[in-house]
């Protein structure tokens, strides 16, 4: 299962249907006091992040996972704008293990969601 921490409305309808298309589980999560704890409960095999999201806090989602022993290992995807080196930069910093541009990340969907 891949959780998604994705509010933009475009994204979650892409992610879905390629989700569904390949048979994968999706859970998107839309509420960022609930993504740490929706990373305990369901496990998931990877994280999405929109790291565009203000709503949804991505740096602070992906900083408590990698302070957290017992969710550090689960991996973590997120996309943003290419020209957002500072977003990029603070992801990294955060502890995000891999960052796309908003681009590659739709061209490369299908085998991010089979490889998860």
């Amino acid at each position: 299962m891949i959780l998604c921490v994705v509010d933009d409305l475009l994204f979650s309808v892409k992610i879905s249907t390629a989700a569904k298309a390949l048979g994968v589980e999706v859970y998107f999560e839309r509420n960022a006091d609930k993504v740490v704890p929706r990373v305990r409960e369901k496990a998931p095999t990877l994280v999405i992040f929109d790291l565009n999201s203000t709503k949804l806090r991505p740096m602070d989602a992906i900083g408590a996972m990698k302070a957290d022993a017992g969710l550090r290992a689960i991996p973590t995807l997120g996309y943003v704008s290419h020209v957002q080196t500072e977003t990029i930069n603070l992801a990294r910093q955060a502890g995000v293990d891999q960052v796309l541009a908003r681009s590659a990340f739709v061209e490369q969907l299908g085998g991010i969601l089979t490889r998860a």
